[in-house]
């Protein structure tokens, strides 16, 4: 046999590389559980709106330190793949005591529990992935991650809708919900124990510092999970020494998230409480509305990237905070209730085709976000923006989702859904501003013409364009 030592051949993945599709298995549990959660709080336990934020808030706030802690304690001691088993493990059994809660009080403190213990799985997962494979592969493996969680969430959704619109037609909401919420947590289970027999530990060890840059640039494709799973690897170093101070233009950029995730989440805060008391849909058509979403998100993941490279990242981002702030609106036109009928087939069709327009828009709003920061900050800085970035989006997202339960319980869905409406539009304006370079490679190739015409024997070597860098002469949009 004849080896040509020229041709390239790539080198697949083994049989121990395919640890990270224990990641399915957690992604279906997540979709089961994502509206799951607060409406069994709803309907066991008679919450109410503002009660369901603060269990959906709590889990979340509980998760984001010590996802931190989790990720530091695992850099110290050499086993990670055992921190990754445990944190799927206890997040299966947490589900299944959430199932099993009798009050209203050990429901949310079990849903806090369950937010620690799943905290692992995004940094050391990561971090795993990252030390188990050669780096020409990373780029590759973070987007088959993402595409893992937005299909996983997907068919979640849809075990949900099936599970309750065939099984539970003739059975007891509750114990069908019940039944339902055991099996997320026994597909959790699932993924400790495919992690536990494909993980091997990894013979080199990594410094979370150093990829930071690269993990946060794998944009979440689901937006509203129950967690925040937003792999936030270098957080922690913004408190270590001194750093690059940002300039103006980048805080005002912070300070837009900031006031954009608020309205985001007083939107989506109460949303199964609308969904349900509202619109009067069914258990299983509310996991529809949610699966209109998660479907548009994730078969739109990619192609808004490619999107967003061809044209301005402000523009886009700009184009999609628009139309988000007009689909919100969209919801509180209630006539619509009153022509397709409360709890109808066609109201649920509405609802799911708007909620699919908010997917779609999210898919474009989490790309162009990320790109417009890192193209708006120097090389130097992109780290510390980038830790700022998740930091910021975390902590606005939660204190939208109790805000946005406060107004709905108080309030009512009209004014709280046009409250959020108008700080998403604020937080456009705040963005408009914001001085942002624009580059196409037509203009560049005619400059470097012009400039190797008018010197010919001057003119050395070509440097690549990197977009991400600051340039003298920028135009601004």
């Amino acid at each position: 046999m004849v080896i040509d030592i020229k041709e390239k051949v790539e080198i697949r993945p083994s049989t121990n590389d395919l640890w990270f599709f224990a990641y399915l298995p957690l992604a279906i549990s997540d979709g089961i559980a994502t509206p799951l959660i607060p409406l069994l709080a709803l309907q066991h336990f008679g919450a109410s709106a503002f009660a369901v934020t603060i269990i959906i808030a709590a889990s979340a706030m509980s998760q984001v330190p010590f996802t931190i802690l989790w990720g530091n304690l695992s850099d110290r001691i050499a086993h990670r793949k055992y921190f990754l088993v445990g944190s799927f493990l206890a997040t299966g059994v947490s589900i299944i005591l959430i199932a099993l809660a009798q009050n209203l009080a050990t429901f949310f403190w079990l849903n806090v529990v369950e937010g620690l213990a799943c905290a692992a799985s995004a940094p050391i997962g990561t971090m795993l992935l990252l030390e188990t494979r050669q780096k020409r592969w990373w780029p590759k493996d973070i987007g088959l991650f993402g595409l893992i969680s937005g299909l996983g969430t997907t068919i979640g959704l849809g075990i949900g809708f099936v599970w309750l619109f065939v099984l539970g037609l003739h059975q007891s909401p509750i114990q069908t919900m019940t039944a339902l919420l055991i099996l997320s947590g026994a597909l959790a289970i699932l993924a400790a124990v495919i992690a536990f027999a494909w993980i091997e530990e990894p013979s080199r060890r990594l410094a979370r510092s150093s990829v930071a840059e690269l993990v946060n640039l794998n944009r979440g494709v689901i937006e509203r999970l129950r967690h925040v799973r937003s792999r936030v690897l270098n957080i922690v170093d913004l408190a270590k020494g001194k750093a690059e101070r940002l300039p103006r233009r980048e805080w005002l950029f912070l300070g837009a998230l900031a006031v954009m995730s608020v309205g985001f989440d007083i939107f989506y805060g109460p949303f199964p409480v609308y969904l349900l008391e509202v619109t009067k849909l069914s258990d299983a058509s509310i996991f529809i509305v949610y699966l209109g979403a998660a479907g548009a998100s994730t078969a739109l993941f990619f192609h808004s990237g490619l999107a967003v490279e061809r044209n301005s990242p402000k523009s886009v981002f700009l184009a999609s905070l628009g139309g988000r702030t007009l689909l919100i609106l969209l919801f509180v036109w209630s006539p619509i209730f009153v022509i397709l009928g409360y709890g109808s087939a066609g109201l649920t069709g509405w609802m799911t085709l708007l909620n699919g327009l908010m997917g779609v828009s999210w898919a474009f709003v989490s790309t162009a976000s990320t790109l417009f920061l890192i193209r708006l900050v120097g090389r130097s800085a992109r780290g510390r923006a980038l830790g700022l970035y998740n930091a910021v989006a975390g902590i606005g997202s939660l204190f939208g989702t109790v805000l946005g339960g406060y107004l709905f319980a108080t309030y009512g869905f009209r004014p709280t859904y046009i409250f959020a409406a108008i700080v998403v539009f604020v937080g456009l304006l705040l963005l408009v501003p914001i001085p942002f370079p624009v580059f196409t490679i037509r203009q560049r190739l005619v400059r470097l013409h012009r400039r190797r015409s008018a010197r010919p024997s001057l003119s050395g070597p070509v440097q690549p364009f990197d977009p991400g860098e600051r340039r003298s002469e920028p135009s601004h949009t």
